[in-house]
């Protein structure tokens, strides 16, 4: 689900607050940066599809949680008009309708695809699809997905415990996208995420722009824990007890495997992740990466000018404050972690509060809306959001986060290099 924020001051902290954990209207108090509130709302993020912060002063306010949706949880889709006209598609999970056998009918990635039809209705000449934050899911719907923006061919290897591996194919002929393409990813990009980006930098069709993605490539099966639970009785017994189960291992089709390392974008920009989460390689019991033979029926399109473009948008990226900030507050934070002594003394600790307040964060808060493009819904969107006050409201929010934020704005840039 997507998580909307608004007026988030920088001086808030909601160190009352337990982590990973969320009441409605849950009020919170005291000083500090901005941290401890990304830490809240990185670990709600699944939660909720709407959050509101509503402040009573500079130094106290309240969490509210507003209405959550069905199936406008699934993607969002705006039109960036600028000197460049660019579709943005944002997919938090490869969703599935697991209780129906429908083809793939309700899958993310036949959602997708007519998104990309009404944005192509609009004369799009780049699009940018967001799997940040998008934790995997749907293996088959990652597979079909890649199919849209590659011609019939490999996507990705599976092997089990059988000494062959399974080869992943798009099995339908042609696109239904074929211009240029920028795929988001953060360190929050896990499993199937991984496996779409994997696959369409392995066939230099999309340009990855962002942070390492989380370095997950294994497939698990869910078993329920009573043994006389079967395929055919399984919806007639239920328990509480399930065990998940690591089943095989994916690989890119070049045979390398993003298991501990990642996904490694095309252009890498600075991620507040950094600081906070622990991937695939910190757990203590991962499997460790192999390799296996890349896939023979494998053949690359003509390679993409990655490297002239990251030497364009260096300068745009060394001196933009938010990533500026962002680069600070991580080193900082590994710093402050890799201090082992705590000084006791009422001096020292005056300092180290002085020294944090040193800094501006504000960078950090989304509000500098971008110059180089409005936001705009597609005209089928727009009647459907009159017609309903919520929806507006959350549209308008998003729309808003969209302009202001400081990848997509490089990804625009991308792309506006790209545009044929």
């Amino acid at each position: 689900m997507s998580v909307f924020v608004k007026n988030i001051r920088p001086s808030s902290v909601l160190s009352s607050m337990p982590e990973n954990t969320f009441a409605e209207n849950r009020a919170f108090t005291g000083l500090g940066s901005t941290w401890n509130l990304l830490t809240i709302l990185i670990n709600i993020k699944a939660s909720l599809a709407a959050l509101s912060v509503v402040w009573h002063n500079d130094k106290s306010g309240m969490i509210q949680k507003a209405q959550v949706y069905g199936d406008d949880d699934k993607i969002k889709s705006f039109i960036l008009k600028g000197a460049n006209t660019v579709g943005y598609i944002y997919l938090p999970a490869f969703y599935q309708d697991w209780e129906n056998n429908n083809g793939g009918l309700n899958g993310c990635a036949n959602d997708v695809g007519r998104e990309i039809l009404k944005l192509k209705k609009e004369n799009i000449n780049g699009l940018i699809l967001d799997v940040r934050y998008n934790g995997g899911g749907s293996v088959r719907e990652a597979t079909q997905l890649a199919g849209i923006f590659i011609d019939a061919g490999p996507v990705a290897q599976e092997k089990s415990r059988d000494s062959k591996a399974r080869t992943l194919n798009d099995v339908d002929r042609g696109t239904i996208y074929d211009g240029p393409l920028v795929i988001l990813v953060n360190g929050y990009s896990a499993s199937a995420s991984e496996l779409l980006a994997g696959t369409l930098q392995d066939y230099n069709r999309a340009v990855i722009v962002g942070s390492p993605t989380y370095g997950k490539a294994t497939m698990q099966v869910v078993l329920p824990m009573d043994t006389t639970i079967s395929p055919e009785n399984f919806l007639q017994k239920h328990t509480e007890n399930y065990l998940k189960v690591t089943t095989s291992k994916l690989y890119r089709v070049t045979g390398s495997s993003a298991q501990f390392k990642g996904v490694q974008p095309d252009i890498v920009l600075p991620d507040i992740l950094d600081a906070y989460i622990k991937k695939e390689a910190d757990e203590p019991y991962a499997l460790q990466p192999t390799e296996i033979a890349a896939n023979k029926y494998y053949t690359p399109y003509t390679y993409l000018p990655i490297k002239t473009l990251a030497q364009s948008l260096q300068t745009e990226i060394d001196t933009s404050k938010f990533f500026n900030t962002v680069k600070y507050l991580v080193a900082y934070s590994k710093q402050k972690k890799a201090v082992k002594d705590i000084s006791l003394n009422i001096k020292d600790a005056l300092i180290a509060i002085d020294t944090d307040r040193k800094y501006d964060d504000s960078a950090l808060i989304p509000g500098n809306i971008s110059k180089k493009f409005s936001v705009l819904n597609n005209p089928g969107e727009t009647a459907r959001l009159q017609a309903d006050k919520d929806l507006y409201e959350l549209n308008q929010e998003f729309s808003r986060q969209v302009r202001s934020d400081a990848y997509i704005n490089i990804a625009y840039d991308v792309l506006f290099k790209l545009k044929p």
